[in-house]
């Protein structure tokens, strides 16, 4: 492994945000409605993600904005995992790219869902923290992509049996939070111990990341707890979608 130094390539990061950032800023579901002659901000919960898509234009052009949000999500961290794969952090053992995936993963989130291309009023961020992890988690073991697929399986199946769409989705986020937190800190128990900023700033990453996501859908828990949500019948779209 070699070591740098983060005073000597922070630009490369603050370039990473920027880039990571703007990609985050397209938005799928607005391009996607559009060539459907609807705005999809205009119709449904007014939001431009997979969900209200699902909901308007049925489960085939819902799947598909959701694996276009996935790799939007997922794409940057896997590119800050192969930039930085053989480097450690100057006088430590932690892996630049355990830090890289998440930085870079969560300025594409944050595009996504407060995007200077709609005036910061972008979707609520599930599909692409969705792929971030989905890219980013089998960076540590290859069959972790298993256990995400798994989770995501589960959260569908969640949805297909309670129609509650907003709240399968966090709790499948907030596992896969779980997951990767509970791995980082095995891995740099050590250094925990002794508070390191680069172990500290990874956890405070996936923090920032379920938080982003939660806070977005709190609108969607008050209405779920006023039993006024929107419900997501599986069947109704699928059939819409057929």
């Amino acid at each position: 492994m070699k070591e740098i130094s983060f005073s000597g390539c922070w630009y490369w990061f603050l370039l990473a945000a920027a880039v990571c950032y703007l990609v985050g800023c397209f938005n799928f579901a607005v391009l996607i409605s559009h060539i459907k002659k609807k705005d999809i901000r205009n119709v449904g919960s007014g939001n431009p993600g997979t969900m209200n898509m699902t909901r308007t234009f049925g489960l085939k052009i819902g799947g598909l904005n959701f694996l276009c949000d996935v790799l939007k999500g997922g794409l940057p961290a896997l590119a800050g995992y192969f930039i930085f794969k053989n480097y450690v952090f100057a006088g430590t053992d932690i892996l630049v790219s355990d830090f890289a995936r998440y930085f870079f993963g969560v300025f594409a989130i944050i595009g996504h869902v407060f995007p200077v291309t709609m005036k910061f009023k972008g979707g609520k961020g599930i599909a692409s923290t969705m792929g971030l992890f989905l890219f980013a988690l089998p960076c540590e073991q290859w069959w972790y992509a298993f256990v995400v697929i798994a989770l995501l399986l589960g959260v569908l199946l969640y949805i297909a049996l309670t129609e509650w769409g907003s709240m399968g989705s966090l709790l499948g986020v907030s596992g896969l939070t779980i997951i990767q937190a509970v791995i980082f800190v095995v891995r740099y128990e050590n250094q925990l111990s002794e508070f390191n900023p680069w172990v500290i700033s990874m956890l405070m990453i996936l923090l920032v990341i379920n938080l982003i996501t939660w806070l977005r859908h709190s609108t969607n828990i008050y209405k779920l707890v006023a039993g006024e949500e929107h419900h997501t019948a599986v069947r109704k779209h699928k059939k819409s979608g057929s």
